[in-house]
């Protein structure tokens, strides 16, 4: 007789965690979406659970549903974790049950029905005492780009994470032809094939000698190729550069800017990811490179190929060596649901540069550029008044940042434009706090941020190409 629903291993399993699901799990767009792609879930169910007003309603009802999809659903689920970052629930629920001698039957929810009110609420923060009791706390800890002089260095026993955890590989969602022809007009040209040329600059290994102060970066290697994959699939050439000192990081943005192939595309992109100080990122050799310097390079003097056309630049690196250790929100919750456990005004007007004149033009007056225009920089941590903050980065996963922009940029790039698409990475960092029981990370915070010169809205148009 075929078998119609879930194992009845899987099933117990799924009963015996569930009060830590309940309280862990993240119920998102791509973990549903993942379901779905495996016919594990239907759109109307899908829609059921998202339609639910907060995380452990939308937890229990998928948690209610998912004994009655089938043999595949315990495994599809699991993947599902993986894919959305939850690779910590993922071994809760793959693990022998009988690991380090611990019992089977101290933590299970009935998951007949779902609880409702005070009594509910009881039922789970009763299961979740004894959970505590017995919960493996060797989930992923972050570290921090910040450098202060003569720190200690990490040990490399703070940084131990979960081997198998990777970042989102959803594909990037396309365009439609509909949403292009409504939005083209108001919004800069993007539809160059390529869009632009993209370059990044990802220093993970610094120089013992000339840079005792700068820790390798665990996981910033898992960066780069994140914004590798995520920017070739949005249709831009992109070169990357690993552990470059100051002078090659500016010889290699040079030659970028000197680009004759500008001239045919519509945008460029550069990132960088580093350490890094309020104003400067470092180089393998310890010597800074100013990101004044870096935005001037891209200006409308010294890059008259990308006049007009939108800049965009992603600093991950820290702007101080400030860690923000949150503050308890007023009035809020007793527990944040954290994703994850864990510029100038226009210049003066002054006399024309000699360079920017055309043979021919003489006596015949242009319309004039503000020096600086159609950029939007993001950066991973942000600058305050009275300290710069550092910024997070996970040792196997990559930084908060970087994975939030990789998240966002696939999910919503085909109908939101980049500023919109920054704030929307401004509110998953907000929700995030580190999860490093007993050091200085636990529970900490990060805050990103941008800056935009831009004139029009930015949409990148994924997988567009206009019919002529």
């Amino acid at each position: 007789m075929l078998e119609c629903g879930m194992l009845e291993r899987d099933r117990l399993t799924l009963r015996r965690q569930s009060a830590v699901l309940c309280k862990q799990l993240v119920v998102d767009e791509i973990l549903i979406q993942s379901l779905q792609a495996d016919d594990i879930l239907t759109e109307s169910m899908a829609e059921s659970i998202m339609a639910e007003q907060t995380s452990q309603k939308r937890s229990w009802r998928l948690l209610l549903l998912l004994p009655k999809r089938g043999p595949r659903a315990f495994n599809s689920f699991c993947a599902a974790l993986r894919d959305t970052e939850q690779q910590h629930l993922c071994d809760l629920l793959t693990q022998s049950p009988q690991k380090d001698g611990r019992e089977t039957h101290v933590e299970s929810i009935q998951l007949d029905e779902e609880p409702e009110g005070k009594a509910g609420q009881l039922l789970i923060q009763t299961a979740e005492k004894k959970r505590e009791r017995f919960v493996d706390s060797s989930l992923p800890l972050p570290t921090q780009e910040a450098i202060a002089p003569k720190r200690a260095r990490t040990h490399d026993s703070m940084e131990f994470s979960l081997d198998a955890d990777s970042p989102i590989t959803t594909p990037v969602l396309p365009c439609t032809s509909a949403f292009y022809l409504s939005h083209c007009q108001q919004s800069y040209r993007m539809n160059s094939s390529p869009r632009g040329f993209a370059l990044v600059i990802s220093n993970v290994t610094f120089d013992a000698c000339a840079a005792p102060d700068l820790d390798h970066r665990k996981g910033g290697e898992v960066d780069d190729e994140v914004l590798r994959k995520v920017f070739t699939e949005l249709d831009y050439l992109v070169t990357v550069h690993r552990n470059l000192p100051a002078q090659g990081m500016k010889t290699c943005i040079e030659n970028f800017c000197r680009l004759p192939e500008h001239r045919t595309v519509d945008s460029c992109v550069v990132c960088l990811l580093s350490h890094g100080v309020e104003g400067a990122v470092y180089g393998t050799d310890g010597q800074l490179l100013q990101l004044d310097w870096i935005f001037e390079a891209f200006d409308n003097v010294h890059c008259p190929l990308l006049q007009n056309k939108p800049k965009m630049f992603f600093i991950q690196a820290c702007r101080g060596d400030e860690m923000d250790c949150g503050v308890e929100q007023v009035d809020g919750p007793a527990r944040t649901c954290s994703p994850s456990c864990e510029q100038r005004d226009a210049g003066r007007e002054g006399q024309g540069s000699g360079d920017s004149r055309q043979r021919g033009d003489v006596g015949r007056p242009r319309i004039k550029l503000p020096q600086r225009s159609d950029m939007i920089c993001g950066f991973a941590s942000l600058k305050g008044q009275r300290i710069c903050t550092a910024a997070m980065r996970n040792t196997k996963r990559g930084s908060w940042f970087i994975q939030e922009l990789n998240t966002a940029l696939r999910l919503h790039a085909r109908d939101t434009h980049l500023a919109d698409i920054l704030v929307q990475v401004n509110g998953r960092i907000k929700e995030r706090e580190g999860y490093a029981p007993g050091t200085a990370h636990h529970r900490c915070k990060e805050m990103s941020e941008f800056t935009s010169s831009l004139c029009k809205d930015l949409y990148l148009f994924p997988k567009y190409q206009p019919q002529y």
